[in-house]
């Protein structure tokens, strides 16, 4: 299990553009020179901001990304309220993917042999889980994910649960339903920190200038943090996400208990997804007013992590 310190950069403000610019000078993005991206936003269903990807974020981060010089970004999705390529339609992301060159890939529409079979083997699905070939194969895994609750058994979703829209629903050939099997499990939570164990991530994006503090993944109490964040390490933005969420009165499951007691983030620290503790955690605030947001979140880390 890796010891190495989680740093999470954080920006408190309200403008996007500025905002995810800022953030990403502190990642070094000459190494995506020539790669191949894949891109996993959140479009669950056809709900605006906070419930779907922001189209700014969606659109700034794919030209910060572009400024490193890759051959290829592809944003490939599977939406679980709703029909992927409707969702995506209606949010805008095709105007936006012919506008700024990148390809989308709707991965209900993918083939048997666009996926990878990961086996049982120690994880708690029944029959293992399929993932993209897209992100198995890519160079580079960059990720945009929101801020919410989530009533459905996640509790919450942000980089770990958004990882679940890159799962086969069924294997066209295959009538299991993989997302049938998560959604009734009592080891759902497990489950999902099981599926970034089998795919490398070297960007997350957390868009948090609103949040949903209850109910979600696609409607419920809004909040306005103002917080954009960005780290290479899903663990350590997921905490911080959880100690934002803390931070306002959000639900009795997010709340209770130690943050690295969560079962998603408990499981993927198991497994060394990411940091093994919140001690482990470097929350930088890149100008002032994110410092002193920065400090309130670390006490968050300290005295609940």
């Amino acid at each position: 299990m890796s010891n190495d310190i989680g740093t999470v950069f954080l920006l408190k403000t309200d403008k996007r553009e500025e905002g995810i610019e800022r953030l990403i000078e502190n990642f070094d993005i000459t190494d995506f020179k020539s790669k191949n991206i894949a891109l996993k936003a959140n479009f669950n269903s056809a709900d605006p901001f906070p419930a779907s990807t922001h189209p700014d974020t969606l659109r700034t981060l794919v030209r910060s990304i572009k400024k490193g010089e890759p051959e290829k970004i592809t944003l490939a999705e599977r939406s679980g309220m709703g029909d992927t390529r409707i969702v995506l339609e209606t949010m805008g992301v095709m105007d936006i993917a012919e506008d700024e060159d990148f390809e989308v890939r709707i991965l209900d529409e993918e083939d048997a042999d666009d996926w990878v079979k990961v086996e049982k083997n120690g994880n708690h699905w029944m029959k293992g889980f399929y993932i993209s070939k897209i992100f198995k194969d890519a160079d580079k895994v960059v990720q945009t994910c929101c801020l919410k609750s989530h009533r459905f058994g996640g509790i919450f979703t942000l980089s770990l649960k958004n990882s679940v829209g890159i799962v086969a629903k069924k294997v066209p050939g295959g009538v299991y339903n993989y997302m049938g099997e998560l959604h009734i499990s009592p080891y759902q939570r497990s489950m999902i920190a099981e599926i970034n164990n089998h795919y490398n991530m070297d960007l997350v994006l957390m868009d948090g200038i609103k949040a949903f503090v209850d109910k979600g993944p696609e409607q419920g109490h809004v909040v306005e943090p103002n917080l954009l964040l960005m780290s290479n390490d899903r663990i350590a933005i997921d905490a911080v996400g959880v100690a934002v969420l803390r931070h306002y009165d959000t639900t009795n499951d997010i709340s209770k208990g130690k943050i690295f007691d969560l079962e998603q983030i408990k499981r993927a620290a198991e497994l060394g997804v990411g940091v093994p503790s919140a001690d482990k955690i470097n929350i930088v605030g890149i100008d002032a007013e994110s410092e002193a947001v920065a400090g309130e979140l670390d006490q968050i880390l300290e005295t609940q992590g």
